[in-house]
């Protein structure tokens, strides 16, 4: 409904006459399986005499009371997602509200879950953007901050984790225990957290800059707490504690840190101060690649970032997001580059990050970093590359631009300043241009408030013998954002020498405007040259023709992890823009792939080749392209290290590339152990990674697929299975997966991406062609219906990206065209869906005869 949709402005007015002190909350869990109780206590004062709205999502409104009078008739003052009040006192208030909140399976607000293993009831909350009113009445806007005091009443068994230390409880009956927690600092309503359920784990501590000891847990449900690294955590954690407390010039902000890891979970982490929760991916049952590991550590360091960036210091309004979630991506990825043993996280950062923020700015949604957030729905849709990657990436170019000391002086002027506090982008660029001496002003708008990333190409002039006469950088922009930037960059130069190729010019230099000439580059000599090498500019790179010759047959040479990723990156973009064949591409992968050390640049590459030979692979090669890098994919799994990471990511990529009769025996034999690679066990993950590829293949049929499920029951167990049934290479099957997501109403979250992912799965795409208008048809509805959270995954995972060409983009016009005045977020999944398949087509034009 329309009031749900708080939008700024009503934000700023409420925030201009109300400051908020603080929310006792009392939450019954013992109720039933749907709905709890939730009363809320909040105080707060008011400069003028005017009526208001406390917001709340919930079935029902048993009891409003205000300033001690009890209004009659609750139902007729709530709408469903807002509480009218009549008319406030000047100067102190409370309001007490009594509803029946109702729990949800879709990860937002109180998530519920049963374990299939134990039957145990595990929830977990889930506020950001604006879910915290499905859990207690709030003013539900960031800059309205108080302290938070949680009553919970549960099953005795339970622990229950809040930001708070959690107290020890008081029975209230049989079997059914209180806690009754202190209150929290002074935070903002989507970083209050409730955690609770017979949660297992380890616990630990850590010593602060400041003396404090401050205590940590790590849980995760009781049937998972034995595959938990506790002291692995904990020990990142310490880590980056120091390094943040140093780098910020601030101690730790909270009491206690436990992190949880809960299931059907949505996003990577959410940053609750004191209560982290991770999604469950993170537990590893069975043997995970480095890049999942690496993966899963900048994640501990990112939330743990937001400790400062977002809890401490918050933004105003959502405006500012990239206050937050930039910062952390930033701080976390120079955190673990230097305090763990991930020293190669900027090579990382470049080739997944950075591709991830180029990916963001080319499609037609993208947005400024300082996006206009109008309202809570535009702020859903903008938890993207730009607001993440591209952010993180113009800070470190920005550090690059006034110098790290200078930068991180005025990162401490700005904590000490705001510390518990609401800010917008001008409280931090004052800091940072007293203490850089720079005006920043022309910076922030080029960079910050416009969208659009700029192309740098060489244009470079030799003679016969190779020696540099002229070296120029042009930089471009698209047609749709015509800002040129200013950028701080190293040119490198390298050269072949005794069968390696090494570095031997540098030069640091501004690049601005259209033109810039390079003179300190004339009279030097090499093989191939790098515009950014260093990567410390945000920008695409192109590569004259002889660099990228000598890039193409010498790249797994090249002894500079960086350098070579920034060569990937590329030479990926220049395949993206239809300037580079796929085919051309896929070569390249298959050729170096194996000279490549660091686990996440191997996952990217593989990641890129399955598109290059799906997707990007004209239609009539299509099929041929996939065969042969499967092929080839599994001969380097067979010469691989045995037990190696590299091993392990190549049996998984050969197992969604396969699809010839010699690749389903070579899935079967794998699964019946018949096939074996040295050092390699087949463990419960991958062996359902192989059931599913059969699946698609028709090399399992349903029963053999329960058969599976029956000797691994569990949450993740039956996950896979759904996918795997999904993926069965029939009518039946698709049409079951399509019936059970769109036209039913009862898989939680997680289980419905499940579905979606086997949907997609298939080597003959008529099979999905009869649901592509079915899509356009019923999209509307879905967006009206669902939750924003399970519209999104139902919107964006169904999408007919795979089976794509020109029905696809007349189909999407046709939708865009009648669908005018359809809410943003769903216009936005269409829109990008169809800029995603137009580029396929366009990479499909140009790939090799």
């Amino acid at each position: 409904m329309a009031s749900e949709n708080l939008t700024r402005d009503e934000a700023r007015s409420r925030a201009s006459f109300l400051s908020t002190d603080s929310y006792d909350i009392r939450l019954d869990l013992t109720t039933d399986e749907r709905t709890f109780l939730t009363e809320t206590t909040l105080r707060f004062s008011s400069t003028e005499a005017r009526p208001t709205f406390v917001d709340l999502i919930a079935p029902s409104v048993e009891e409003i009371e205000l300033n001690g009078e009890l209004l009659s008739d609750p139902a007729s003052r709530f709408d469903g997602a807002r509480v009218q009040l009549p008319t406030l006192a000047e100067g102190e208030n409370t309001v007490r509200i009594l509803a029946t909140g109702r729990y949800m399976n879709t990860g937002e607000g109180l998530h519920r879950f049963v374990d299939p293993v134990d039957d145990e009831v595990y929830l977990y909350s889930q506020f950001e953007v604006s879910d915290a009113r499905r859990m207690f009445a709030c003013f539900e806007q960031p800059d309205l901050k108080a302290s938070f005091a949680l009553t919970v009443t549960a099953p005795a068994h339970w622990r229950v984790i809040s930001n708070a230390p959690t107290p020890a409880p008081s029975p209230a009956g049989e079997g059914i225990a209180t806690w009754a927690f202190d209150p929290t600092e002074r935070i903002s309503t989507y970083l209050v957290a409730l955690i609770a359920g017979n949660y297992q784990g380890g616990t630990g501590e850590i010593t602060t800059r400041d003396g404090r000891t401050v205590p940590m847990g790590v849980f995760a449900r009781a049937s998972l707490a034995e595959h938990v690294d506790a002291q692995n955590v904990i020990d990142v954690t310490k880590a980056g504690i120091d390094f943040y407390e140093e780098a910020f010039d601030q101690d730790f902000p909270f009491r206690k840190y436990d992190q949880v890891f809960v299931p059907e979970y949505n996003m990577g982490a959410m940053e609750n101060p004191g209560a982290i929760t991770y999604v469950e991916a993170y537990v590893f049952r069975s043997e995970v690649s480095d890049a999942v590991r690496e993966r899963r550590d900048l994640t501990i360091l990112h939330e743990l970032a937001h400790m400062w960036f977002g809890d401490l210091v918050t933004m105003r309004w959502w405006d500012d997001l990239w206050l937050n979630e930039s910062f952390a991506e930033y701080a976390s990825t120079l955190a673990s580059a230097e305090v763990t043993r991930w020293n190669d996280s900027w090579t990382t950062f470049a080739l997944s990050e950075k591709g991830w923020a180029y990916q963001q700015d080319q499609l037609p949604s993208t947005h400024p970093i300082v996006a206009d957030m109008v309202d809570f729905e535009a702020v859903e849709t903008n938890f993207d590359g730009i607001t993440y990657a591209k952010g993180a990436s113009v800070l470190r170019q920005l550090v690059a631009y006034v110098g790290r000391d200078e930068f991180f002086a005025g990162v401490r002027a700005y904590f000490a300043k705001h510390a518990w506090g609401n800010t917008e982008l001008s409280d931090l660029l004052v800091e940072l241009e007293a203490t850089s001496g720079r005006d920043l002003s022309s910076w922030a708008e080029l960079w910050l408030q416009r969208a659009g990333v700029n192309t740098l190409r060489p244009l470079i002039e030799r003679d016969d013998e190779g020696t540099v006469t002229h070296f120029a950088i042009a930089q471009s922009a698209p047609e749709e954002h015509r800002t040129l930037r200013p950028h701080r960059l190293q040119v490198g130069g390298f050269s072949l020498r005794d069968g390696a190729l090494v570095r031997t010019e540098t030069v640091e230099l501004d690049v601005d405007g259209e033109l810039t000439e390079v003179p300190a580059l004339t009279g030097k000599r090499a093989d191939l040259w790098l515009v950014n090498d260093g990567d410390l500019a945000y920008a695409k790179v192109r590569l004259d023709p002889q660099s990228l010759a000598v890039a193409m047959e010498h790249l797994r040479d090249l002894d500079d992890s960086l350098a070579r990723t920034l060569l990937w990156s590329a030479a990926w973009d220049m395949v993206r823009d239809g300037e580079l064949p796929s085919g051309r591409f896929q070569q390249l992968v298959l050729a170096h792939l194996t000279g490549e050390e660091s686990s996440s640049v191997v996952r990217t590459l593989l990641q890129q080749l399955e598109t290059v030979a799906g997707p990007y692979a004209a239609v009539d090669q299509r099929e041929l392209r996939t065969e042969t890098a499967a092929t080839a994919v599994w001969e380097l799994a067979e010469a691989a290290a045995a037990g190696s990471d590299e091993q392990l990511q190549l049996v998984e990529s050969f197992a969604r590339l396969a699809r010839s009769e010699a690749h389903r025996h070579t899935l079967e034999g794998l699964l019946g152990g018949t096939v074996v690679l040295p050092g390699r066990e087949i463990d419960t993950d991958l062996r359902w990674k192989l059931v599913i590829s059969l699946a698609v293949l028709g090399g399992i049929d349903a029963a053999g697929i329960d058969e599976q499920l029956a000797a691994d029951d569990t949450q993740s167990g039956r996950k896979h299975a759904l996918t795997a049934r999904a993926a069965l290479p029939t009518e039946v099957s698709k049409a079951k997966a399509w019936r059970r997501t769109v036209e039913k109403d009862t898989l939680a979250n997680e289980s419905i991406t499940a579905v979606i992912q086997g949907f997609r799965r298939v080597t003959d795409e008529t099979l999905l062609a009869p649901y592509r208008q079915r899509y356009f048809d019923v999209i509307s509805t879905v967006w009206a219906e669902r939750s924003n959270e399970i519209a999104t995954r139902l919107v964006g995972g169904y999408f007919p990206h795979s089976y794509g060409g020109q029905g696809v983009l007349d189909a999407a016009d046709a939708w865009l065209a009648d669908a005018e005045e359809a809410p943003f977020g769903l216009r936005r999944i269409i829109i990008e869906g169809r800029d995603t398949v137009a580029r396929q087509e366009k990479v499909r034009a140009a790939d090799l005869p």
